[in-house]
């Protein structure tokens, strides 16, 4: 299965939110229910978000990094009291994420409408 795109939307008259999320950001939808996840239970770490997903801790850990590269995920460092520290995931705002979809899909229109205005037929 290949990554959802922007492309994806087009046509889909009431895209779910997940799913606006993983074709925007080119990000799986496991990936994109990482991010809802986290928003119900912030501040988690890879364990107790692998429980609430109920996936291996492998495959989250890097749904966690893909989101962190994309911006929609940040992580804090807490240390422990038995020594030691572990890292706490928090989803970005969704009012954030709203915005950066927003501001992703206006620079996608704006390429299509420029790839239109520049359409020129070859002449015969």
């Amino acid at each position: 299965m290949s990554d959802p795109e922007i492309e994806d939307l087009v046509g889909d008259t009431s895209p779910s939110f997940e799913h606006v999320l993983s074709c925007v950001f080119g990000v799986r939808d496991h990936e994109s229910r990482a991010y809802l996840a986290l928003l119900e239970y912030p501040g988690s770490t890879v364990s107790e978000l692998a429980d609430a997903l109920d996936r291996d801790r492998s495959n989250v850990n890097r749904s966690l990094s893909t989101l962190r590269e994309k911006g929609l995920v940040e992580r804090r460092r807490r240390l422990l009291d038995s020594g030691g520290y572990v890292y706490q995931y928090t989803a970005i705002p969704v009012p954030e994420a709203k915005r950066r979809l927003h501001d992703a899909l206006d620079e996608w229109v704006a390429d299509v409408h420029d790839a239109i205005d520049g359409f020129e037929p070859h002449e015969a």
